[in-house]
């Protein structure tokens, strides 16, 4: 199976709540954007973190905005409040409960890929899985347990980072159009079981 890539044109890593302000006032003129965090991985019992990342993408864009060195700001609280802009995602309620150690937020407008791919006869939860079963493509997941404190992001996270975000609005828009058929994918799906 091919190795899926962030098919949008660019990627923005943001660190600073200006920039953040920019690209929010952005997103918030976008009828859905891609949703997804990361947090530095634990490997020690009792060892938590918080949530470094959040991911947000447009079908062109993707902005990675970097909570661990400016915080969750008021504009991105706003954003994920916003019933106006769909916020796509998978296991959405994991990343909201991780948010929300950061500063209270209430999602509106609130897509969970794991309930709405159950329509088209899609049973599989991972996003890996469901994009492989639309697009026959494989996401890797190689880089989900690299540090996402760190002070300077690698070329991979950058790309990993990107892609699990886009997917989400890719899926989304993909079966929302209509332009998927469940009888002609080769990958299992709810109704074979």
């Amino acid at each position: 199976m091919p190795t899926a890539r962030f098919g949008g044109r660019r990627t923005i890593v943001i660190d600073d709540a200006a920039d953040a302000r920019q690209a929010v006032a952005y997103l918030s003129k976008q009828t859905a954007i891609g949703f997804d965090t990361e947090t530095r991985p634990s490997f020690r019992k009792g060892d938590t973190h918080k949530v470094a990342l959040i991911q947000l993408s447009t079908e062109d864009e993707c902005f990675l905005f970097r909570t661990c060195m400016m915080g969750f700001t008021e504009p991105l609280v706003r954003l994920m409040e916003n019933p106006d802009v769909l916020k796509v995602g998978l296991s959405t309620k994991d990343d909201f409960h991780g948010l929300n150690q950061l500063s209270p937020c209430h999602p509106a407008g609130v897509v969970e890929l794991q309930e709405y791919v159950r329509r088209y006869g899609i049973a599989d939860m991972s996003l890996q899985k469901v994009y492989a079963i639309i697009f026959g493509e494989h996401i890797s997941k190689g880089q989900r347990l690299t540090n996402w404190e760190a002070k300077e992001l690698t070329p991979g996270q950058i790309s990993y980072a990107s892609l699990d975000a886009w997917a989400c609005l890719i899926i989304y828009n993909h079966l929302r159009l209509g332009l998927f058929d469940p009888s002609k994918s080769p990958y299992k799906k709810e109704s074979e079981e």
